[in-house]
């Protein structure tokens, strides 16, 4: 036969080791004739098959025992549409010819890709069930420049990566082949020959579905569907909406009492959502989603970031999770991990044998705390791969906004490292000016392709502008966590009362710098775990003041500028540490009128009387919203603010931080008025000891604090008192 690959040429073609087996594979003309040639080890006989006349038109010679057939079409000139009747030892079989497809890739999408500002790099990249030129398969697709060979490999081949390899497109390191009659649920993982010659055995970085631990493969599966964006929605996320956060571990959150096993997405659907209704938060915000190889992680060491894990279902559960949370009038934020990836072998570590997602210096690449590799941000496909994952996850499951872990960890280049530990900027300095570029373009980007959403810092120092935008030199953020008033208000909580007075600034600071930034004040998993205790564990007192200490706390803060956000558990003051591996401690609200269920019917009335009074949240971030009464009474401990919103209508909190009642304390308005006890920490109703004000007090003529006029309270011990002012 003429014009047939050389023998070498073949050899490395069966052996896996042809870089272009497009060029070998298929049909071709070959001087005026067309040759099919094809690689099926095991078949005893191939024949070519016309499509459109269903008949064989020449039978393919055995060139090679190990599986290569080839043969010239007697009297064809063109190229035609073809299949292969392929006789088995035991059966006989039509298939397509993966190789008899043109290149998938368009050139605009393998620009953007290239240059990193594909929006949705998730619908070329991965697996895509499609239909080509009428026929039924999967495309594959995956980034590995340096790679020697790329198969794709699963049951349909018999996992053998010598069969069905891919084509390269040279212009971008992207690998690519279209595999009729592969079907959705199939897994499949990419068998790489790489920059050194070693196979490996990887997961889709791009999988929408993956195998949980401890197996590994992808799962072929459908792009979700588009989730429309709702003006509704959109105005709850708004820095002038009452944003009240509880935060979940949806492993942990609730679990099957008589074998410890997760609840399904279906079951937390129905029994979380309904609960976080019934409390009054505004948001849910999940711990991370995307698939991780080890439960300990709690999903901050991800593998799988196009993947909801599937713990507790299918990604189709997880997205119906997400709509009835919608339904019921509730937004959903979720924990996204950006700064750090594990190093687990079937995952992005050395893809191709090379340091093709993580930086290859240890000193940029490796994080010492967490034992994980480090993104490297500078890299166009790897940018793109991370804020295509952020998009994907606003528009394809209707997340309404992303909570980014660790940013201080991103953004500086010696966070946790000693001197001569970490490789300075092109500058000399500190900041990872690569992973600040991410930063903002990211935010700008989904800022503008999905408005209203929302992502949340969680930076740990005070990086100047987190929620600037990028055009006046910030990250981009729209929201970001107040670590230094969480340590600074449990601080002064853990102390005895009788120290308080020693520290009464701790309570105050926070508002020295409150609107440098769009806070959120959170008490999340991070503060009861790795024996921090509990928040309640950490109250100073017997069991009476350790319960009323938490209530006035809870009091103070939801009065305070910031958005709210609690952990589970803390709501109703659970006693031990959380633990990721089981339940909350549901028990201990079997008693309507014990202490736990006393603080979680609080905790329910601070978020709807939060929601209710427009002050309490209207201009968290405008000076005009807040008004120190009290500010310098240490020796009591007492607190005293005003809260207001754009209308005028004012609310004023008072904390009274000792266990001593204070009768006739005289406060400072400045406006003259009758204002009703709308909230007291100290109510029975919350197992305290009923002190107050008897549901309404009017201002006295009485100059006070600087103002004209005053009120005389009775303030209950350990307790915070709401105010509104009538008419």
């Amino acid at each position: 036969m003429s014009a047939l690959p050389e023998q070498n040429v073949i050899n490395q073609v069966i052996c896996g080791n042809y870089s272009d087996p497009f060029s070998i594979l298929g049909m071709h003309k070959v001087a005026d004739m067309l040759q099919v040639r094809a690689l099926l080890p095991d078949a005893k006989e191939v024949w070519v098959v016309d499509c459109k006349t269903n008949k064989k038109v020449t039978r393919l010679d055995c060139i090679d025992s190990r599986g290569f057939f080839a043969a010239v079409i007697p009297r064809r000139k063109n190229p035609f549409r073809y299949q292969l009747a392929v006789i088995w030892a035991d059966s006989t079989e039509i298939i397509e010819d993966p190789y008899r497809f043109g290149p998938l890739l368009q050139d605009i999408d393998s620009w953007l890709l290239a240059e990193g500002t594909h929006l949705r790099p998730y619908e070329r990249l991965g697996a895509h069930l499609m239909s080509l030129d009428g026929v039924e398969g999967v495309s594959f697709a995956v980034w590995a420049p340096n790679a020697k060979r790329v198969s794709v490999v699963g049951a349909f081949n018999f996992w053998d990566g010598r069969r069905q390899p891919m084509r390269l497109r040279k212009e971008n390191g992207i690998w690519e082949v279209f595999l009729p009659g592969v079907q959705a649920g199939q897994l499949y993982k990419y068998e790489i020959i790489d920059s050194n010659g070693n196979i490996r055995l990887k997961a889709d970085p791009y999988a929408f579905e993956a195998q949980m631990r401890p197996e590994t493969a992808s799962l072929i599966s459908p792009l979700p569907d588009i989730v429309e964006n709702s003006p509704i929605r959109q105005k709850a996320n708004a820095l002038n909406a009452p944003v009240s956060i509880y935060e979940v571990h949806l492993g942990s959150w609730r679990r099957h009492t008589e074998n410890n096993f997760w609840l399904s997405y279906g079951e937390l659907a129905e029994q979380l959502v309904d609960y976080v209704k019934y409390m009054g938060f505004t948001h849910i915000e999940l711990l991370p989603m995307s698939e991780h190889p080890f439960d300990g992680s709690w999903g901050y060491q991800p593998l799988g970031m196009y993947a909801p894990t599937r713990r507790f279902g299918t990604p189709q559960d997880f997205r119906q999770f997400i709509e009835k949370a919608h339904q019921a009038g509730l937004n959903v934020i979720l924990d996204w991990v950006p700064g750090h990836f594990p190093s687990d072998e079937y995952g992005l570590a050395q893809f191709d044998g090379t340091a093709l997602y993580e930086y290859a210096d240890p000193r940029e690449g490796y994080h010492q705390d967490w034992n994980t590799l480090i993104y490297n941000y500078g890299r166009n496909e790897v940018r793109n791969y991370l804020a295509g994952n952020a998009f994907y996850w606003l528009e394809r499951f209707g997340i309404d906004g992303l909570r980014i872990d660790a940013v201080a960890s991103m953004i500086y280049r010696d966070y946790s490292r000693a001197e001569g530990e970490w490789v300075p900027n092109q500058y000399g300095g500190r900041d990872n000016l690569e992973a600040i570029s991410f930063l903002r373009y990211t935010n700008h980007t989904l800022g503008v392709e999905r408005p209203g959403a929302v992502t949340l810092a969680e930076e740990s120092t005070d990086y100047p502008g987190v929620t600037l935008p990028p055009e006046a030199n910030g990250l981009g953020f729209n929201y970001k966590w107040n670590l230094g008033w969480m340590h600074d208000t449990l601080n002064y909580m853990q102390l005895d009362p009788v120290h308080r007075k020693y520290h009464h600034n701790l309570m105050t600071f926070g508002m020295l710098y409150a609107y440098t930034e769009n806070f959120v004040l959170p008490l999340s998993h991070d503060e009861v775990v790795h024996g921090k205790r509990s928040i309640l564990d950490r109250m100073p007192g017997d069991a009476w003041q350790k319960f009323a200490n938490l209530r006035a706390y809870y009091g103070f803060m939801w009065a305070h500028p910031g958005k709210k956000l609690l952990f589970m558990g803390c709501e109703f003051a659970q006693g031990r540490e959380w633990n990721f591996d089981t339940s909350l401690d549901w028990h201990l609200l079997d008693d309507e009128n014990g202490w736990h269920s006393g603080v979680q019917r609080l905790v329910r009335d601070l978020n709807h009387c939060y929601q209710d009074n427009a002050p309490l949240y209207e201009l968290d971030y405008q000076p005009e919203g807040f008004e120190w009464l009290v500010v310098d009474d240490h020796e009591n401990s007492v607190f005293a603010f005003l809260r207001r919103d754009a209308a005028g209508n004012e609310l004023i909190a008072i904390s009274n931080f000792t266990p001593v009642p204070r009768y006739n304390y005289r406060v400072g308005v400045p406006r003259a008025g009758r204002y009703r006890e709308v909230l007291n920490t100290d109510s029975t109703y919350y197992c305290g000891s009923n002190l107050g004000n008897q549901g309404a007090i009017d201002t006295q003529q009485i100059g006070s604090h600087n103002q004209d006029q005053s009120l005389s309270l009775t303030l209950p011990p350990l307790a915070t008192l709401y105010l509104l002012r009538e008419g």
